[in-house]
């Protein structure tokens, strides 16, 4: 955090990317399954009597609503997880060692496909760690090109801001230098305009 109690943008960054991605799994874990599920359940209920269409129309959809948060949330909590381990690694070795580059991208994804196979043992651990590196490099790839083709890089706009942010903490710091040096001389004004007053009170009596 900042002096402000605020988070900085990297921290903001990732948890925004994780709430899009969970967004994103359930939509794509929940509705397939949401349209095979209702499916499903007219195929499976064709000899059943129901009262009107209504009620019938109404246990189909319950049957796909149960489907939808089902798979959905498996999706969306997975993709979730992933997407934060990936981008908490790259962030970390961006900031580290503040710049961009591809290897940061291979070493996320290495991390996060091992992660997700080490219930597999030792070789669910090595292969996923060579699969994640090996669709993390070229990822990174083409989010740099982007990044070039926008006109400013990562590390560029960081660096702007943290340029931004100490121009302001030194005015800031100025400012308030600035009130700490009249302090002295408003005190001084108030004692000797008292004293007056003062005086003034008593050539009066």
């Amino acid at each position: 955090k900042d002096e402000q109690q605020r988070f900085s943008k990297e921290i903001d960054y990732i948890y925004r990317a994780a709430v899009s991605a969970g967004i994103i799994g359930w939509a794509y874990g929940g509705i397939p399954a949401f349209i095979y599920a209702k499916k499903r359940y007219i195929e499976q209920s064709q000899a059943e009597i129901y009262h009107n269409r209504f009620d019938a129309v109404q246990s189909a959809h319950r049957a796909a609503t149960r489907g939808f948060i089902r798979y959905g949330w498996r999706w969306s909590w997975r993709t979730a997880v992933f997407v934060t381990i990936f981008n908490t690694v790259n962030t970390g070795l961006t900031v580290y060692r503040n710049k961009d580059a591809m290897s940061h991208f291979a070493i996320a994804g290495a991390v996060t496909g091992g992660l997700f196979r080490i219930n597999l043992g030792v070789r669910g651990l090595v292969a996923g760690s060579i699969i994640g590196a090996l669709l993390g490099a070229p990822m990174g790839s083409l989010l740099m090109a982007l990044e070039k083709y926008s006109g400013e890089t990562v590390q560029e706009r960081r660096q702007k801001e943290w340029k931004a942010l100490h121009e302001q903490r030194l005015e800031e710091w100025r400012s308030s230098l600035q009130v700490t040096e009249l302090l002295p001389m408003e005190i001084e004004s108030g004692l000797e305009r008292r004293q007056k007053e003062w005086k003034a009170l008593h050539e009066q009596r």
